[in-house]
């Protein structure tokens, strides 16, 4: 009798289960359906079916991969920076004439705004807690006030440098494979850049010392292969010169020249020979800063200089390169009219406050309808690239591998006989991955660790 009862039971659970997974897989077939034909309608069908769900075989290939890290050399960097940052801790605590906690935002305020009397030139900023603010924007304007505001940067430089990196990347080592795998992110960000996490390789600092230290930790397989590093050059100007289809910026990219010192000499009024490595600094930060909306008060305080200079820079620079200006407010409309944003292969980012009266939420949107098209389409150019590099390396059979997409670079852990079948591969794949009317141009270099490899 009971065995009856269960075998019955045990009848009623599993037509239960069989007729909950038909209705399951009857409303999934369903929702595929519907999401597919939303996708068709929006000319969005394409951009998915063609390279985000190739590239998500791409990515699990490069996850399982993993990259090699010297953890020794970590660890040696870690002690470096810790001898440093004591180094770092006596000065600050000499200057301000007493020992204090400098990672306590309450303790940093009181010594720098009470002690000190640091002033900025106007009110000292507070916080909601009416404390005072010691943010990172606070102390980059008192940066030339007092001695110790730069040592104090420094100091949180090192540290977070430190913990984020030196000190976290050997434990997220697998003990199995020894080698870091990170996990990418399709869906994160709005403009469709990669995110990575576990570690965050997107925002290893490239520019400084304390940096390239890290890149120097990433290493080959082995002694068999060597790491192979290509990077996009200056590739969202040379996508805003050709959507923007400016004739002389894009003349500049077709005669190979350097486009800040061609911009520099065009804004400047002088002969290139004339163009100093200030005036070149300044031009670029505009080149750059066209992209994302910059102002003039924006500009002023990137490049402490005063808001006059920063406008006639920025006026100087609309007036060389007129057609970029009306490419903004073409942006601007169309964003209005449509309610949002698009990149070169139909990727969309909306944008609700287009339209709004509130005028920091508009203006915000707006910067976005500029700067979500270049930053975009060359995100979906990298992701081609990689999705017909990966093809190409599985056809022609090579042992060497791709590890990492970081920004506008992509690396590879190449087996030595096959390096330059590889430059061959990579080259020809990036540069054509997506076309412009303005030359695409690689950067690569190969070398024992991803520093020199850069």
């Amino acid at each position: 009798m009971e065995k009856a009862l269960l075998t019955n039971s045990f009848a009623v659970e599993s037509d239960f289960i069989l007729n909950y997974s038909c209705e399951c897989a009857d409303v999934l077939f369903r929702l595929k359906d519907v999401l597919e034909s939303e996708l068709k309608n929006n000319g969005l069908y394409s951009l998915f079916a063609d390279m985000e769900m190739p590239l998500s075989e791409v990515l699990f290939v490069m996850e399982k991969n993993g990259v090699r890290i010297d953890v020794s050399e970590l660890q040696n960097f870690s002690r470096q920076l810790a001898e440093q940052k004591v180094k770092l801790e006596e000065r600050i605590y000499e200057l301000a004439g007493e020992s204090f906690n400098i990672s306590s935002p309450k303790q940093l305020g009181e010594i720098l705004f009470t002690r000190l009397q640091i002033a900025g030139g106007g009110k000292t900023k507070k916080t909601s807690t009416k404390q005072f603010s010691t943010a990172e924007d606070v102390l980059q304007k008192l940066i030339n006030v007092h001695p110790i505001i730069p040592l104090i940067l420094e100091y949180r430089k090192l540290t977070k440098l430190k913990s984020t990196y030196i000190d976290a990347l050997p434990n997220l080592v697998n003990p199995k494979t020894g080698r870091i795998h990170t996990s990418y992110n399709q869906t994160i960000t709005a403009t469709g850049r990669l995110s990575s996490n576990n570690p965050n390789l997107q925002n290893i600092p490239i520019r400084t010392d304390q940096g390239k230290e890290i890149r120097k930790c990433f290493i080959p397989a082995n002694e068999d292969f060597t790491l192979l590093a290509a990077d996009y050059s200056q590739i969202e100007l040379r996508v805003i010169a050709s959507l923007s289809g400016d004739e002389h910026l894009c003349e500049a990219f077709r005669e190979g020249e350097d486009i800040h010192l061609a911009t520099a000499a065009k804004i400047y009024v002088k002969d290139k020979s004339e163009i100093t490595k200030s005036m070149r600094a300044n031009v670029k930060s505009v080149n750059f800063g066209i992209i994302y909306g910059i102002s003039a008060f924006g500009l002023s305080q990137q490049l402490n200089i005063s808001r006059k200079e920063a406008s006639d820079l920025i006026e100087q620079y609309f007036e060389n390169y007129p057609r970029v200006r009306q490419y903004i407010e073409e942006c601007k409309q169309i964003a209005r009219e449509r309610g949002y944003a698009q990149s070169m292969c139909g990727r969309r980012r909306y944008l609700k406050d287009i339209n709004s009266l509130n005028v920091n939420l508009k203006s915000f949107a707006e910067r976005n309808a500029v700067n979500m098209p270049v930053q975009a389409s060359s995100a979906d150019m990298i992701k081609l690239a990689m999705i017909a590099i990966h093809r190409r390396m599985q056809t022609e059979g090579l042992q060497s591998k791709m590890i990492m997409q970081v920004h506008d670079e992509l690396v590879f852990d190449v087996y030595k006989p096959e390096l330059e079948q590889m430059k061959v591969i990579v080259k020809e794949e990036m540069e054509n991955a997506l076309k412009l009317n303005v030359p695409i141009v690689v950067e690569m270099n190969s070398g024992e660790n991803w520093l020199v490899a850069h």
